[in-house]
């Protein structure tokens, strides 16, 4: 099994959970709840690995706060 980091936010205008895989060509999607993005995020990375071994582009590394002013 292999385990890949999704970066995800909600849509101000659709309200709509929003994911991808950072570096991973195409690894994105989207979904009404957080449960259902999920399933449609591992259903995305699955045909992507239908394919072969991926070649990330990019590695999730963390988050940093920045505050200004």
């Amino acid at each position: 099994m292999k385990s890949f980091t999704a970066v995800v936010e909600r849509c101000p205008d659709t309200g709509l959970y929003v994911g991808h895989v950072p570096g991973l060509a195409g690894g994105h999607s989207q979904g009404a709840t957080l449960d259902e993005l999920r399933q449609n995020l591992e259903e995305v990375i699955g045909m992507l690995l239908e394919d072969g071994e991926p070649s990330l582009q990019a590695e999730f590394v963390g988050t940093q706060l920045i505050q200004v002013g």
